[in-house]
C-alpha cells in the first residue's frame, strides 16, 4: 500500500460509496457521469490516503473489506451531511458562490467572455474565478471529470444523462475565400481548401458532411488556428470553411477576404451552456441569459449587418 497522505477528498469518497453500491467500477462511473479510470485512479488514492485496502477488487461484484465496511458507514454519514451542507447554503444567490470553474469555447474569448466575467463579478463579489478556455471537446472531458463546474462549448455528441444542456447559439458553416478571387461560391470547388484540422470536433465534422456530400477537395493544409486559416485564405492560398464565430474573432484578416454561403448543402452547428445536473439551481440559465445578450449584441447583430444572408441561420437561441 503506498504511503498515506491523510489527504481525503468529497469526490473520493462519493465514488467509493457508488462502487460499493453498484459493485462494479463500470455501473459506478455510469452512475457518476465519469469514466471507469477515474473511477479507479479515485478508489487508488482513497486506499492510499487511508492506507488501508477498502475493496477486493479481485471479486465480481467487487466487495468491501472488513475495513472497507468499517470506513463505508464513516463515509456514508459524511456524504449525507455533506448532501445537507449543500442544499442549506446553495441558494439562487449567485453571491453566495464562493467559487466558479468556467469552461468557454476559444470563439468566444475575444469579446464575449471579458464582458460576461465583468457584468459576473459584480453579483459575486466573493467569488474566485477559475477561467479556462479550450476546444470543446477539451472542455467537455473537463466537466465529465469535474475539473470544471460549467462549460459552454459547441454539442459534439449524444447529451449524457448526468448532463444539463442550455442552448445558446445556432450559426451556420460558411465559405471564405480571398477578397475579389471568386463571384460564385461554386467556384470554390477549384481551388485548394486549407482545412481545419481533424483532431478537433469542428474538423472532423466538416469531413464527415464533405464525405456525406460526396465532395472530394485537393488540401495541402491542415491548420488548427483561425487566425492562421485566414491569414493564408487573406493572402490568396486557397478557401476555408468555419463559421461566423472563427471569421469574427480572426477580425484583422476580414478586410482581405469574403465569405460565401456553403457551394453545396448547409450544414450547422449549436452552441449550448452545459452542467451538471442539479447542481448547480437556476444558475446556468441565469448565465445563459447574460450570455445571449452579449452574444445577440457583440457577434450577431454586427455579423448580419455585414453579412444580410446569415439572418435565418445565424440566431440567438
Amino acid at each position: 500500500m503506498a504511503h498515506a497522505t491523510g489527504r481525503l477528498t468529497f469526490w473520493g469518497i462519493e465514488v467509493f460509496l457508488a462502487t460499493a453500491e453498484e459493485g462494479a467500477i463500470s455501473a459506478a462511473a455510469r452512475r457518476l457521469g465519469t469514466s471507469p479510470s477515474v473511477v479507479s485512479q479515485q478508489l487508488t488514492s482513497l486506499e492510499a490516503d487511508l492506507d488501508v485496502e477498502l475493496l477486493d477488487r479481485s471479486k465480481r461484484p467487487i466487495a468491501l473489506t472488513a475495513a472497507g465496511e468499517l470506513f463505508r458507514k464513516r463515509a456514508q454519514t459524511i456524504f449525507t451531511e455533506a448532501q445537507s451542507a449543500r442544499a442549506e447554503v446553495s441558494s439562487r444567490d449567485l453571491a453566495r458562490l464562493s467559487h466558479f470553474h468556467l469552461g468557454m469555447i476559444e470563439d468566444f474569448d475575444s469579446d464575449v467572455t471579458p464582458r460576461l466575467l465583468a457584468d459576473m463579478a459584480d453579483d459575486l463579489k466573493d467569488c474566485h474565478f477559475l477561467l479556462e478556455t479550450g476546444a470543446s471537446h477539451y472542455l467537455f472531458d473537463q466537466l465529465e471529470g469535474r475539473a470544471l463546474d460549467m462549460v459552454a462549448c459547441a454539442e459534439i455528441g449524444p447529451v449524457p444523462d448526468w448532463a444539463e444542456v442550455t442552448p445558446l447559439l445556432e450559426e451556420p458553416f460558411i465559405a471564405a475565400a480571398p477578397k475579389g478571387q471568386v463571384s460564385d461560391p461554386k467556384a470554390l470547388l477549384d481551388l485548394p481548401l486549407i482545412q481545419y484540422t481533424h483532431r478537433h470536433h469542428m474538423g472532423r465534422q466538416i469531413g464527415t458532411h464533405l464525405q456525406e456530400q460526396g465532395v472530394s477537395l485537393s488540401h495541402r493544409f491542415e491548420l488548427d488556428s483561425y487566425h492562421a486559416i485566414m491569414a493564408m485564405v487573406a493572402a490568396g492560398s486557397g478557401w476555408t470553411i468555419l463559421t461566423p464565430l472563427g471569421y469574427h474573432r480572426a477580425w484583422r484578416f476580414r478586410d482581405m477576404a469574403e465569405i460565401f454561403p456553403l457551394p453545396f448543402a448547409p450544414m450547422s452547428r449549436r452552441i449550448s451552456l452545459i452542467s451538471r445536473k442539479g447542481k448547480l439551481e437556476d444558475m446556468p440559465e441565469r448565465v445563459a441569459d447574460r450570455l445571449r445578450g452579449l452574444l445577440q449584441e457583440a457577434v450577431v447583430e454586427p455579423a448580419i449587418k455585414q453579412t444580410p444572408w446569415l439572418a435565418d441561420t445565424f440566431k440567438v437561441l
